[in-house]
């Protein structure tokens, strides 16, 4: 198991328990964004800076990734193809996309796209709070001791 970032809108304090997991584990962690980021110097710690564009990023960790890999991604759409490649998608709050939840997941995204573009004033997601960071740690946590054990 590999794991993948689409970091340009990763959490910070989400990218920090990556780190800490992947030292503590050894599995493989790939931060994938258009800018240069500044990782730990760990031989299984790595970031991929991709060329600037609209999903460019997430072009390249479809590319990449494999059966049984996970993706750390706010992005539904790319999470959408991940999964159909194999890969397990968990978002930096800790809510896993499924192939049970994903289509719902779409259509809602769809219409709030829908309603922004007709003016309707939807506001962002919430602030990532203390259980949203512990949230993400648990799940984290349950998907790598699965893989390891396998």
């Amino acid at each position: 198991m590999k794991i993948w970032v689409d970091a340009d809108a990763c959490p910070v304090v989400i990218k920090e328990i990556l780190f800490r997991a992947a030292q503590r584990t050894g599995v493989e962690l790939t931060l994938v964004a258009n800018h240069a980021l500044k990782v730990p110097p760990d031989a299984n710690i790595r970031s991929l800076q991709v060329s600037a564009g609209f999903d460019v990023a997430d072009h390249e960790i479809v590319r990449r990734v494999e059966t049984g890999d996970l993706v750390i991604t706010s992005d539904i759409p790319l999470a959408s193809e991940v999964l159909e490649e194999g890969a397990l998608a968990l978002t930096p709050r800790g809510e896993r996309f499924t192939a049970e939840n994903i289509k719902a997941r779409l259509n809602i995204r769809d219409f709030m796209e829908t309603l922004r573009a007709s003016g309707v004033q939807s506001g962002g997601p919430a602030a990532l709070s203390q259980a949203d960071r512990q949230q993400f740690a648990n799940q984290l946590d349950r998907i790598l001791a699965r893989a390891l054990k396998a």
